[in-house]
């Protein structure tokens, strides 16, 4: 048996799991922790913001824009999601894809670009110039820097692709043996997505841009566990056809 497999009777969900390399599974779940503290500091954080701040109006990229309070909080924790998100993407998305072939190869790679890939990976450089939520800074202040304008065009252009991936993969497992049933439910995140993210894009005309924002976010973090727990389950397909 090579040094990089194991043969385990039952995973840590209790799920029984075949003859496949131990780091697969644990860059699943990684990515699976780190995006959902990703949510539970992204909330926590609002009560350090200060009066002005509002969850509703304000974005998620305000929190640690330069000088907003105990910004290296998130910046921290968004680092190492979008690292561990990159490194699931590499180690255990693809491989388990790899029968679709490109299909795969493709979701694999645009979810890697996304947001939750590349957009968070990057966060220490795409810091805002200042806070909405301070006197006298205004969207073109924001933008003013080259933080704040690394952080418009990952976001803009990660969301997208973030959105795309969940098509993209959900059509790679339906050409995947194992993985077909989890085909559904990632395509319905996707829809969830789309809606979120066209709320998104509307929403800042009635003040509600921040809530918006963090609703496509949660959403986002949904899509990363259903891929996640998805490739994980594919083990245990390994481990069935390991034993016929």
């Amino acid at each position: 048996m090579p040094p990089t497999a194991v043969r385990d009777t039952a995973d840590d969900f209790g799920a029984p799991v075949g003859t496949v390399p131990r780091s697969r599974r644990r860059w699943a779940t990684a990515a699976i922790v780190t995006n959902v503290m990703f949510v539970a500091t992204f909330i926590v954080s609002a009560a350090w913001q200060g009066p002005h701040y509002s969850v509703l109006r304000h974005s998620i990229s305000d929190m640690y824009a330069d000088h907003a309070p105990h910004a290296l909080l998130l910046i921290v924790i968004l680092t190492v999601a979008g690292v561990m998100t990159l490194g699931f993407c590499l180690t255990s998305l693809w491989p388990a894809l790899r029968p679709s072939g490109r299909r795969g190869a493709a979701g694999a790679a645009v979810l890697a670009a996304s947001i939750f890939g590349v957009g968070d990976a990057l966060t220490p450089f795409e810091r805002l110039g200042c806070r909405l939520a301070d006197a006298g800074c205004t969207v073109s202040d924001q933008l003013a820097t080259s933080g704040g304008q690394l952080d418009s065009v990952l976001s803009t252009a990660g969301a997208v692709l973030l959105t795309a991936s969940a098509f993209l993969l959900a059509w790679a497992m339906d050409h995947t043996p194992g993985l077909a049933r989890w085909a559904s439910p990632t395509r319905w995140v996707g829809v969830a997505l789309v809606a979120t993210l066209i709320a998104d894009a509307s929403a800042a005309s009635v003040g509600l841009q921040g809530l918006a924002e963090r609703l496509f976010a949660i959403v986002g973090v949904a899509l990363i566990a259903v891929i996640a727990l998805a490739t994980r389950a594919s083990s245990s397909s390994v481990h069935r056809r390991s034993e016929a």
